[in-house]
């Protein structure tokens, strides 16, 4: 195929501003998740007997069970957001050629 001399490829797919909000939120996410994690550990630690896990917060074993609870679910949360922030970063933006026409990799 002959190219003129005009041609330019990176005129096909313009490149576009980086999504700093996106790797924002993706970052906040992790540490949504982190905080989930010592969360419910902390809360595990004070439910099998170390009351000092959580200082003066730990009045009862429900209070304990209720940190696990909160913990575990900022865990879900986190991940979740984490995973839709990642799955927009990685979403074809403009221009895609289609899987059987690329080349193969053996």
């Amino acid at each position: 195929m002959k190219l003129s001399d005009g041609f330019d490829a990176r005129r096909l797919r313009p490149r576009g501003s980086t999504s700093w909000r996106l790797r924002l939120g993706a970052v906040l996410a992790a540490l949504l998740a982190t905080l989930g994690v010592l969360l419910s550990l902390a809360g595990a630690a004070a439910l099998f007997g170390h009351t000092t896990a959580l200082g003066s917060l730990n009045d009862s074993p429900s209070a304990a069970g209720t940190f696990v609870l909160i913990g575990l679910v900022l865990l879900f949360v986190g991940i979740m957001l984490w995973r839709l922030c990642r799955r927009r970063q990685r979403r074809p933006s403009e221009l895609s050629m289609a899987p059987h026409l690329m080349k193969k990799r053996d």
